[in-house]
């Protein structure tokens, strides 16, 4: 059976995913863990690597089951058909996720520069420098077309 990529409501991958579960359809939500900080503490928790994307492995003719669980919107299309991920892709995604980012030095690096991403889930893909603040850098990836932020590991 191939996967196809669903589009979800916002904020709501890993719920949507855990829903699909439930209902017997195989769902990924890749995550990764984040130091997020609050007013009065600091907490690591895991945040899907990729926002309102939920990968489903269904059968061609089960594909409209997906739409019986409460937050998924539609497919992603592709040349008009929906987007099918091969395995080895979804694969080298999860060995990829495996690996932690280490901290990554961010003297002589200024905007529009280009720069490859030494580990982690993105590891060795290109991407041109957004913005620098004091623990954090954006990365525009050229392949993907996604905005990705790394921070400096605590």
């Amino acid at each position: 059976m191939p996967w196809y990529v669903i589009y979800t409501q916002p904020r709501s991958e890993k719920k949507v995913a855990e829903r699909l579960q439930k209902a017997g359809i195989t769902a990924y939500c890749p995550l990764v863990t984040q130091l997020k900080q609050w007013s009065d503490r600091k907490k690591k928790v895991q945040v899907p690597l990729i926002n309102s994307y939920v990968f489903v492995n269904v059968g061609e003719k089960n594909r409209e089951s997906v739409f019986e669980v409460s937050g998924v919107v539609r497919y992603l299309f592709w040349l008009g058909k929906p987007a099918v991920v091969r395995d080895e892709e979804l694969i080298a995604l999860q060995e990829s996720l495996k690996d932690t980012m280490s901290a990554v030095a961010i003297s002589g690096i200024k905007v529009g520069d280009e720069m490859s991403i030494p580990n982690g889930p993105f590891s060795g893909k290109e991407g041109i420098v957004k913005q620098i603040k004091k623990n954090s850098l954006q990365l525009i990836l050229k392949e993907l077309g996604v905005l990705i932020t790394l921070t400096k590991a605590e």
